[in-house]
């Protein structure tokens, strides 16, 4: 369905309660007659201290995910960013990624902990990708996360990288990466990818949208 603003796509996207920097970067990477529409999966504790409670987060996350989509299915979308009629996850604009940039050997940036950061590592391995490194922020809670910063996410980056590292990637959706690694892209001369870049991008190109948007990065700038 379209509507008068959005004549284009009307896309539903499916987040946690606790995320306050998808809407915000989406937003600042959408073109003309496009709309996103939120549906939110309720968490009641945003505990990301430990192992065991970043995995208490998850299964929670898991269980209200159906609500979130039916809600926000509601406004008749085009297109879900998370689950249901044709579906953008994070996981698969990542693979699509690697395969636009033929990337082999990877550094990844995440917010988790070890936990979550093994499941980042067993994903890009099992789509063929070498990681040579990883550094997971631990952050405390499913909030803080946005309160990185971008000097703290650029440092970060670099520290990943490497002369035998092909391309940087970010996983954490409430990470605000999207300016910094457009920014170490010219730094460091190599793909630089932000994981709500990655997404918005395989949402536009999967439903035929081209628009090539400046300031985000070789991704949507070139691809």
């Amino acid at each position: 369905m379209v509507g008068h603003l959005a004549n284009r796509a009307q896309f539903g996207l499916i987040l946690p309660s606790t995320n306050t920097s998808v809407e915000a970067e989406f937003n600042r990477m959408l073109v003309p007659g496009v709309s996103w529409h939120s549906g939110r999966i309720f968490s009641a504790n945003p505990d990301l201290s430990s192992n065991q409670a970043m995995e208490a987060f998850l299964v929670e996350l898991r269980s209200q995910m159906k609500l979130a989509v039916e809600s926000v299915c509601h406004a008749k979308i085009d297109y879900l960013l998370s689950g249901g009629l044709g579906i953008t996850t994070g996981a698969a604009a990542c693979g699509a990624v690697i395969d636009v940039y033929k990337a082999k050997k990877i550094g990844i940036i995440t917010p988790y902990q070890p936990v979550g950061d093994q499941q980042v590592v067993d994903f890009f391995t099992q789509i063929g990708c070498e990681v040579k490194a990883i550094y997971g922020f631990k952050c405390p809670t499913a909030t803080s996360i946005a309160e990185v910063t971008e000097e703290e996410i650029k440092r970060t980056f670099r520290s990943v990288d490497g002369e035998d590292v092909d391309l940087l990637i970010q996983a954490g959706t409430n990470l605000l990466a999207g300016k910094a690694a457009a920014e170490l892209e010219v730094e460091l001369g190599k793909p630089v990818i932000a994981i709500n870049t990655a997404t918005v991008w395989h949402a536009y190109r999967t439903n035929g949208i081209k628009d090539q948007i400046s300031g985000w990065g070789s991704l949507l700038e070139k691809h």
